[in-house]
């Protein structure tokens, strides 16, 4: 058993891919900030760099656009989701949830998400 391999099954898994998001986007806040993190941070599955080239593959191989990659920031940053029923956010609502449902089949392939 490689090494790889045996920090996998220690790691935790995420639950769906705007908790991957989400994660992605403040740890990489925190990086650029120059904050450390806590050391009691439980080690996810994957690195911020696994996620930043996934979302890059994602979008050259025209699986994410523009548009959806604009939506993904803005409510990134945000720290939750469009939604529906707000009439402002209702078309962003409809580009997040196919860019997650993108994002979410990409992950559970590399198995970072925790299998329901």
């Amino acid at each position: 058993m490689n090494n790889t391999h045996a920090i996998s099954l220690h790691a935790e898994k995420f639950q769906s891919a705007e908790q991957i998001w989400f994660w992605f986007l403040y740890s990489r806040a925190i990086r650029n900030s120059f904050v450390r993190q806590n050391n009691n941070t439980r080690r996810k599955i994957c690195e911020l760099v696994d996620v930043e080239t996934l979302i890059t593959k994602l979008y050259l191989a025209g699986r994410l656009n523009d548009e959806q990659l604009v939506v993904m920031k803005k409510y990134g940053d945000k720290r939750r989701a469009p939604h529906q029923y707000i009439w402002t956010e209702n078309s962003d609502a409809d580009k997040w949830k196919r860019a997650m449902e993108v994002l979410e089949s990409a992950c559970k392939e590399r198995g970072w998400i925790e299998e329901q």
